[in-house]
Order: C-alpha cells, then structure tokens, then sequence
C-alpha cells in the first residue's frame, strides 16, 4: 500500500504515536526577527489534534519500530 511521501518527509513518528512538525516561518526574513523566537523555531513541536485527525485520513499505516520480545 501506498504511502504520501511528503507527508513522512515532514513529520516525525515518536513511539507513543504523537506526531512532531517543524514550526512555520522560519525560512526567509529571519533578520527581523528575535534571538529567542529564532531559537524557539529549531525545535520540533507536537501536532494540533484536528490536523492530526486530518493528516490520518492521508497515511493509511504509520511507521512504527518493531517492539523487542
């Protein structure tokens, strides 16, 4: 079965099943913005439920590792 690759480039798995994404606005006109909105950018955060729900309808499985016996 096919997965949307785009979406796996974008976003990370954890074990527990939340969802991680890079924050927006960090690409271009960054000299006006703070040290500390910079720095706060570089980390990934978790996503909102209601996208998550949507972005579910797109992936049909989601990678998962393999537990250990």
């Amino acid at each position: 079965m096919k997965v949307r690759k785009s979406i796996l480039k974008r976003f990370k798995f954890t074990k527990k099943g939340k969802v991680l994404h890079l924050p927006v606005g960090q690409n271009h006109f960054r000299a006006k913005k703070r040290s500390k909105v910079k720095r706060q950018k570089r980390k990934l955060v978790p996503l909102s439920k209601s996208l998550l729900r949507a972005l579910r309808r797109y992936l049909y499985f989601t990678p998962r590792k393999k537990k250990k016996k």
